[in-house]
């Protein structure tokens, strides 16, 4: 599909509509999640929080996306790195 790139052996996301088309017909792929939305960055923005640890990253799992319930996915998510949700907090700080 236009606009797709390969995020792991096993997943792929992209932006394209052409993929709307093959929904639902033989040519779908197996597994899919359709999400609808808009972030807006600046420049370099993603990047920066990245790199200041903004965002919890974790590898690539097609058994989190489509295997897990929507409700849990972020605290399986936090937890395959070794976080608990429970210890996070909204307050800053500096050591």
């Amino acid at each position: 599909f236009n606009s797709s790139l390969q995020v792991s052996d096993e997943l792929m996301v992209t932006t394209s509509k052409d993929i709307l088309e093959t929904l639902g017909t033989e040519l779908a792929p197996d597994h899919y999640l359709v999400a609808l939305g808009y972030a807006g960055w600046s420049a370099g923005q993603l990047e920066q929080e990245l790199v200041d640890s903004a965002w919890l990253v974790i590898p690539p799992d097609k058994a989190l996306l489509f295997d897990t319930p929507t409700h849990l996915r972020w605290q399986q998510a936090a937890a395959s790195i070794g976080v608990n949700p429970l210890h996070l907090s909204s307050d800053i700080g500096h050591s």
